[in-house]
């Protein structure tokens, strides 16, 4: 293998998104990803337009994504009472030159992976095997990879890329001090059920308090009789003094396990226990992330998605970060090279502003509507504009949109990302020593 190689720890949605890239600007790269064979894990995810634009740019459009999911059109918060507290158009209903996309996280998962090896051949990804450390050289960097079989081997590269995720080892190394997983004591009940959609057909339902909630979006198209795959999150905060008691992060559950916090959740256009009944599955998972590091940068070795900043989902839009993270590290490739000088130039535009993004998810992310409604009125009202009026709300949300890089009027403002037909070239690399 080439020195001049990019190496990738990773062949989840950030690694595939940055081989893709890689490709399309005329670096060579290669994914070492763990798992032994590519399989459609997880349920639902959103893909905000500042990503789908980017995958637009990659050349996934939008009969791709059709064929995993579907435009999202709204967006909506519900009180306890079942009254609506916000919404809002989405995607091209909003303004926006791109659309938003709900699909099922799997599905666009295996979309990415299909167009990378049709793109680069079988060799692009090679299963079953793990980044476990690095060590910089004067050439770059040497990885550490341990294949299935038990076996390790040296793999010499110009850059490595982490995005293993939120147990990145790479980031472990890079950050050998840094503190364990953080749980702030929320709980997720995840699935699907085929059912009828709710209010436009494709709106994301955001109902209850920051202490017990549900959120409902479709990721298919409607079939012949109406119906549509939905993804639901079913969601409750417990006291987390004594960690998380299981063993594993995701398993499989029965309704019955959970359906009793959600007993209440009746309502004339909505029965939530009826409908987790009626569930194809449902996992647990606590919902998790890492405190922010001072840098994602470690000379000729950069992390992305999970690896970098690994958030809670209150804000729709980790999986979008992973993609805008993978295009962003392009552009940087072609102003400074393939070298450790657009790691750092990434790191710079990427890693203070994101970072700030995971601890505004923390604290409920534009879910902060339901918890302010919460003390003000206990999530029950009459009339929500006596109890935040109309001009906060949208405040409220344009703030989180600007924070989290998806504001209407600078995105449709900017420029591409990455030119067309822009190529990389490999320069010397001072930093690499």
């Amino acid at each position: 293998m080439t020195a001049d190689k990019v190496l990738i720890a990773g062949g989840g949605i950030a690694g595939l998104a940055m081989a893709l890239t890689l490709d399309q600007i005329g670096v060579d790269c290669v994914v070492f990803e763990s798992s032994r064979e590519m399989k459609p894990l997880g349920v639902g995810v959103n893909l905000q337009p500042n990503a789908v634009r980017e995958l637009y740019d990659l050349g996934i459009g939008a009969a791709d994504l059709d064929a995993v999911g579907l435009p999202a059109l709204e967006w909506v918060l519900v009180g306890l009472n079942g009254r609506e507290v916000y919404a809002e158009p989405r995607g091209l209903k909003a303004g926006y030159d791109w659309p938003q996309y709900a699909v099922h996280r799997g599905a666009f998962h295996m979309l990415l992976y299909r167009t990378l090896i049709a793109r680069m051949g079988e060799g692009a990804v090679r299963l079953g095997t793990r980044v476990t450390r690095y060590a910089r050289d004067g050439e770059g960097v040497v990885a550490t990879v341990r294949n299935a079989d038990g076996t390790s081997e040296e793999v010499r590269g110009s850059l490595l890329i982490g995005a293993d995720g939120i147990h990145s080892a790479v980031r472990a190394q890079m950050h050998p001090d840094q503190p364990p997983i953080h749980w702030g004591g929320a709980v997720m009940w995840r699935g699907t059920v085929r059912t009828k959609p709710l209010r436009t057909g494709s709106s994301f339902i955001g109902l209850g308090t920051h202490r017990q909630r549900m959120v409902m979006y479709p990721i298919s198209h409607p079939a012949a009789d109406g119906t549509a795959l939905i993804n639901w999150i079913a969601e409750v905060t417990i006291d987390n003094e004594k960690g998380w008691p299981h063993e594993g992060w995701f398993r499989p559950v029965e309704v019955d396990e959970f359906i009793t916090h959600f007993e209440r959740f009746r309502y004339d256009w909505l029965d939530v226990p009826a409908m987790l009944r009626d569930a194809d599955c449902a996992y647990e998972n606590p919902m998790i992330d890492r405190d922010p590091i001072p840098t994602w940068v470690d000379g000729p070795v950069g992390l992305i998605g999970d690896a970098a900043h690994p958030m809670y989902p209150t804000g729709s839009n980790g999986a979008s970060q992973a993609i805008v993270d993978a295009r962003v590290l392009g552009a940087k490739m072609l102003a400074h090279g393939v070298t450790s000088a657009a790691l750092a130039a990434y790191d710079e535009e990427l890693c203070a502003p994101i970072s700030a993004v995971v601890l505004r998810n923390r604290g409920a992310g534009p879910f902060g509507l339901l918890n302010l409604l919460d003390e003000r009125c206990g999530g029950e009202f009459v009339d929500i504009e006596d109890v935040i009026p109309a001009a906060e709300r949208a405040e409220f949300m344009s703030t989180y949109k600007k924070a989290a890089g998806f504001a209407i009027e600078r995105l449709n403002a900017a420029g591409p990302t990455i030119p067309e037909a822009s190529r990389a070239s490999r320069r010397a690399d001072p930093a690499s020593g």
